[in-house]
């Protein structure tokens, strides 16, 4: 009877321990994501615009909290669960808050929307699976270069192993164009059927949905001419380029003549100072009315509707863009080490928020009215709304 009291009494007191570290685990996780309810959830935007909360979410328990009623949530029947990853764990998250998958990332990781694989260095073929973890087809990379999977405008790539190489797949994972640039490439972007690129040595190019050249343009003008930052407006007529080093600039083109013949011309460009030597942001947003950049003073807006241009100063790096800005505000997330801000921006160029937070890790994407953010071991969904 002795034993028996023992162990029972040792059983309650691992429960306890877990139960308590449990609870530590789910605090820690979301100590940032209480930050920003405080300071940004429960303040007004601006004036008659505000952040509902609407769920919090625990990596390590998978236990998701609803902070509003669904009346409140405004979220349409049917939208596709959100990619994330933070910090070691990746996965999927619905707009309720749900962990369809919530994995420890231990390899090479391709995850998109629709599609997601963890595949090693050397792959004789890579499984793509869907968002609920299904697998869907192989990629078989026996007889091809070998690479990395790409999702860019609702279409599947391979891109080699040494970036100069792009492979287009269709919907099993079987090739059906490739094409070899010069180069190793720098940034890539998609809309319309077009791919747009930009490579080490300083050249932009525009491939059709065939996989030929469409349009080819070495910028220049810089001691370095190497391309930083790509992005292409949602109708594939207008195109953002961050190029050089020693003088960087800022370059909009723009689509003439006949569509079909490719011909595009410098409408606007700038310099931007010292510049970067590495990968830089840059997103149409607001509608394709607006593009923004990174540049070493913060973010750069350039409207195109009255084709003017201003900056928006910034302490740290730019980490994550929201690349949507609809509703006539946009969302940056800067850093400073583990210190880290978001910002919030009304448009034309507006700081109306500032949120201080500590995080070693961040996750941030924005669907609609919709804001996802992650920090610690949590995520979170806010709703910009009216009042």
């Amino acid at each position: 009877m002795s034993n028996f009291g023992t162990a029972a009494d040792r059983k309650t007191e691992t429960g306890e321990i877990l139960a308590k570290q449990g609870r530590k685990y789910w605090l820690a996780g979301t100590l940032f994501l209480f930050v920003v309810y405080m300071f940004a959830a429960a303040r007004p935007i601006p004036q008659e615009t505000i952040m509902v909360p609407q769920w919090l979410s625990s990596l390590e328990s998978g236990y998701s909290m609803p902070l509003a009623g669904p009346e409140s949530a405004g979220v349409p029947d049917g939208e596709s669960p959100v990619p994330f990853q933070l910090g070691d764990r990746f996965g999927y998250v619905d707009a309720w808050g749900a962990l369809p998958i919530n994995r420890v990332k231990d390899r090479n990781l391709f995850l998109s929307v629709p599609y997601w694989a963890e595949y090693d260095d050397m792959p004789e073929q890579i499984e793509i699976l869907d968002n609920a973890g299904s697998p869907l087809f192989s990629i078989d990379e026996t007889g091809a270069a070998q690479g990395y999977p790409l999702y860019l405008d609702g279409r599947l790539f391979l891109i080699g192993k040494e970036m100069n190489t792009l492979i287009s797949l269709d919907d099993e994972g079987k090739p059906l164009w490739s094409y070899d640039f010069a180069a190793p490439l720098t940034c890539i972007d998609g809309a319309a059927g077009f791919i747009l690129t930009g490579s080490l040595d300083g050249a932009v190019e525009i491939l059709n949905p065939e996989g030929k050249q469409f349009f080819y343009f070495p910028p220049g003008g810089s001691r370095i001419p190497v391309i930083l930052g790509c992005a292409i407006s949602r109708d594939g007529s207008r195109l953002g380029i961050v190029s050089g080093i020693d003088d960087q600039r800022f370059l909009l083109l723009e689509r003439y003549g006949d569509p079909g013949r490719g011909e595009f011309r410098v409408v606007y460009h700038e310099f931007l100072d010292d510049g970067f030597r590495r990968p830089v942001h840059i997103s149409f947003i607001d509608n394709d009315d607006r593009i923004i950049f990174e540049r070493q003073e913060g973010i750069g807006i350039y409207d195109l509707r009255n084709r003017a241009n201003r900056t928006i100063p910034l302490e740290g790096t730019v980490l994550a863009l929201d690349t949507e800005g609809s509703g006539n505000i946009f969302f940056v997330i800067s850093t400073q080490g583990r210190q880290k801000e978001l910002v919030g921006i009304k448009l034309p160029g507006t700081i109306i928020l500032r949120v201080p937070f500590r995080s070693d890790h961040v996750f941030f994407r924005r669907s609609g009215p919709r804001l996802y953010l992650g920090g610690g071991n949590a995520l979170a969904a806010f709703e910009l709304g009216k009042r």
